[in-house]
C-alpha cells in the first residue's frame, strides 16, 4: 500500500481515537465510513479493522483514566460479562442481517437517547457522601462518591450494547454511557471514562471472531490502531477541560450526528 494511503489510515484513526477516548464510544463511527467511501471496503471488513481500532483508543485512554482514578473497573467488569456475549451474537447477526436494517433502528434508538439527554443537558447525577464509588473529577480535583442504582437493568441492557457493537463497529459505548448515566445513575464522567475501558474488552471478543472468519486486513488495522492510539492518548487528557454538563452535551450532539450519518448509510447515501 501506498505511504499515502497508510499516512491517511494513521490520521482517520487518530481523530477517531481522540473522539472515542473523549467520549467513551470508541471511534467506529468514524473509521468505519471512511474506510467503506475511500477504501471500498465492504461493511464486515471495515467493521473488523474498526473494532482492532477499538481496542487501541481503549488502551491509550483507560491507562490515563486508571492512573487518575476516574475508571469504575469493579462496574466496567461486571458489565463486561453481558456486553461480550451480545458482542458474540453480533457477530453472527451481521453475517446474516441486511445492514440497511441495523443501520435504521441504531439510527432511531440514538436519536431517542440524544433527545433525552439534551433535554437535561445540567442534570448529572449528584455525588452523595456515604455513596460506595467514587472517581477524581480532573477538572476541579474532587473525590466525588456515588452509588450505583439498578443494576440489573444495567446489566441485561449491556447485551444489547455488545450486539450493536460487533453489528456496527462502533463499540458499544454510544449504549453503555447512557445505561450508566441515566439507568445506573453513575456520573457522566465516570462513565465514559468506564466505557473507555469496557470498549476494548468488547471490541477484542469481537475482532477476534472477525479475524477467525477472514475479515481482517492486518496491514490496514495496524495502521489505523496507531492512530486510534495517539488520539486517544490525546483524547483522554482533554476531559479535564470540560465539566460534566459540558460533556454531556457534546456527547448528546455527538449521537444525533452519528444518528444522521447511519440513516444516510441506510439509504445509500453514503
Amino acid at each position: 500500500m501506498e505511504p499515502i494511503l497508510l499516512l491517511s489510515l494513521i490520521i482517520i484513526g487518530l481523530l477517531a481515537g481522540v473522539l472515542g477516548a473523549l467520549f467513551g464510544i470508541g471511534g467506529g463511527i468514524i473509521i468505519i465510513p471512511m474506510l467503506t467511501i475511500f477504501y471500498s471496503m465492504s461493511a464486515a471488513d471495515a467493521a473488523a479493522v474498526s473494532l482492532i481500532g477499538i481496542v487501541a483508543t481503549s488502551v491509550g485512554g483507560t491507562v490515563y483514566y486508571m492512573e487518575n482514578k476516574v475508571t469504575n473497573i469493579r462496574l466496567g467488569l461486571l458489565l463486561e460479562i453481558s456486553t461480550v456475549i451480545g458482542s458474540m451474537i453480533g457477530v453472527f447477526l451481521a453475517l446474516a442481517l441486511e445492514s440497511w436494517i441495523i443501520m435504521l433502528v441504531f439510527s432511531a434508538v440514538l436519536t431517542l437517547t440524544a433527545i433525552k439527554m439534551l433535554l437535561n443537558p445540567s442534570m448529572d447525577v449528584t455525588g452523595t457522601e456515604d455513596g460506595e464509588f467514587s472517581y477524581n473529577d480532573l477538572r476541579t480535583g474532587e473525590t466525588i462518591r456515588y452509588n450505583i442504582e439498578h443494576k440489573g437493568i444495567g446489566f441485561s441492557s449491556c447485551v444489547l450494547a455488545g450486539i450493536i457493537s460487533s453489528l456496527t463497529g462502533v463499540g458499544g459505548g454510544l449504549i453503555k454511557v447512557p445505561i450508566m448515566n441515566m439507568v445506573m445513575k453513575v456520573p457522566m464522567k465516570a462513565a465514559t471514562a468506564t466505557s473507555s475501558y469496557m470498549i476494548g474488552i468488547t471490541a477484542f471478543s469481537g475482532s477476534i471472531l472477525y479475524f477467525l472468519s477472514g475479515h481482517v486486513d492486518l496491514e490496514m488495522a495496524a495502521f489505523v490502531a496507531i492512530g486510534t492510539f495517539l488520539g486517544a492518548v490525546i483524547g483522554s487528557r482533554l476531559s479535564r477541560r470540560f465539566d460534566s454538563s459540558s460533556m454531556k452535551k457534546y456527547f448528546s450532539i455527538l449521537v444525533l450526528a452519528i444518528a444522521f450519518v447511519m440513516v444516510l448509510q441506510a439509504g445509500g447515501i453514503l
